[in-house]
């Protein structure tokens, strides 16, 4: 076995765009030291904030919550709690409700469940076979409504802050495909702090691991006996664009390694490019005139959806 190439414990982990080992300590602490960098640079997290973690039971969000829980320790000004959103789907959900529920009693941090049934009327289960008939994704669906539903719940519990677990591998697939699709909107708010969407109900959303590659997360959860759980949503098969992108980058870094890191740091100088040449000021954030959130339009996203899917269960 190699030895860590800063002591001579034994090496859990190769850091190949690097050509470093790592023991369990020094692994451990370099995730946390680039984690701490991303928040202090982009400036994620301040004195007196109320931050409330996007919790799925994933590896990704486990670490992340362990991790800012870690970090307000030393910070007593920051308050921490966890949401978690039911979508309604047993086999997986169940299970990880599970893990988020035993990961918040090891912190003793808050957890807040709300789901889809008791907000929407509907689950993605119900809706998933008769959406995949008409040709749509039900991803399409899923995360509009929990988006929208994260923000609400975040801001009636007094959030001034809220974090998602989006890791390197999921921020560089988005990157491709929203280039792939000409999203231009999409490109603009690719940053580590949302900045574009400035409004008294939206809630700032960061993303304190969007540096750190899936496959260190889920070390770094393992290393930490951390619970989650391990499975994936059963729906994201129909989401094809989203597999073969991820296919398509681990293809890549395996022959180059460190494509996924260049990409993000690309990525976020062509969003910047992208935001200084968009003029917002013909698209202002509003309120919708049903539900009274966030909007670009007389009428929000999530009220569009829900119109359309109350339409597809009639006529299914």
């Amino acid at each position: 076995m190699s030895k860590c190439s800063f002591c001579e414990r034994e090496a859990v982990y190769y850091r190949a765009n690097e050509g470093n080992y790592y023991c369990k300590y020094h692994f451990v602490k370099s995730i946390e030291k680039k984690v701490k960098k991303t928040i202090r640079e982009y400036n994620l997290i301040k004195p007196g904030d109320k931050i409330a973690v996007a919790l799925s039971g994933g590896k990704d969000s486990a670490s992340l919550l362990y991790m800012l829980h870690k970090f307000s320790k030393d910070n007593p000004k920051i308050e921490i709690f966890a949401i978690l959103v039911d979508e309604g789907i047993p086999e997986h959900r169940d299970p990880s409700i599970e893990k988020a529920k035993e990961l918040v009693k090891m912190l003793d941090i808050e957890l807040h469940i709300f789901s889809f049934k008791e907000e929407f009327g509907f689950t993605i289960q119900e809706i998933g076979k008769a959406v995949l008939k008409k040709g749509k994704h039900p991803c399409e669906y899923c995360g509009v409504l929990r988006r929208w539903l994260l923000n609400k719940k975040a801001r009636e519990l007094g959030a001034t802050k809220l974090a998602t677990a989006f890791n390197l591998d999921d921020e560089t697939e988005s990157i491709i495909m929203n280039v792939i699709k000409g999203d231009m909107i999409r490109i603009a708010r690719e940053a580590p702090l949302s900045s574009i969407i400035s409004h008294p109900k939206f809630v700032p959303r960061i993303k304190p691991l969007i540096f750190i590659p899936e496959e260190e997360v889920r070390l770094y959860a393992d290393l930490n006996k951390l619970p989650y759980e391990g499975s994936r949503c059963p729906f994201r098969k129909y989401n094809s664009l989203r597999v073969e992108t991820h296919e398509y980058l681990n293809g890549l870094e395996k022959k180059s390694s460190g494509i996924k890191h260049m990409l993000m740091k690309n990525g976020l100088k062509l969003a910047e490019i992208v935001r200084k040449s968009l003029d917002f000021s013909n698209n202002p954030i509003r309120e919708c005139s049903i539900c009274g959130e966030p909007s670009t339009s007389r009428i929000c996203k999530a009220c569009q959806l829900r119109k359309e899917i109350k339409e597809i269960l009639s006529s299914s």
